[in-house]
């Protein structure tokens, strides 16, 4: 998977509807993976990483357990809303995911102005 070293992550067209898909990605504070889930002609993003146990959330690479509303981490279980991303269910419950802002615009999924470094490394 190619790291983003820009604001675009990848095009909606990409995702199937009520699913999600991870992106690396160049933010603020250093390259992470980034949950990316698709809702219609919008879009929610996380870092990559479960509150419980620091680990990634995928069963396999890029590939999410999304079911009635929630997402839901291959390693212990915990259950997070896709509309907040706070655990309501399993080892973690009332941790929530880290949100990373996003926008969607002509068809392409981007981080939200201020979750890029700038061009001189700021």
């Amino acid at each position: 998977m190619d790291t983003v070293t820009s604001r675009l992550l990848c095009r909606l067209e990409e995702i199937p509807d009520g699913e999600a898909t991870a992106v690396d990605a160049v933010l603020a504070d250093g390259e992470e993976s980034l949950i990316v889930l698709r809702e219609g002609d919008g879009a929610r993003a996380w870092l990559n990483v479960c509150p419980h146990a620091g680990r990634r959330l995928d069963w396999a690479p890029g590939k999410f357990l999304v079911t009635r509303g929630t997402l839901v981490c291959a390693v212990h279980g915990a259950s997070f809303r896709t509309t907040d991303g706070e655990c309501v269910g399993g080892p973690c419950r009332g941790d929530r995911l880290r949100a990373v802002p996003v926008t969607v615009e002509n068809g392409e999924v981007l981080l939200a102005a201020g979750s890029v470094p700038d061009a001189d490394g700021a």
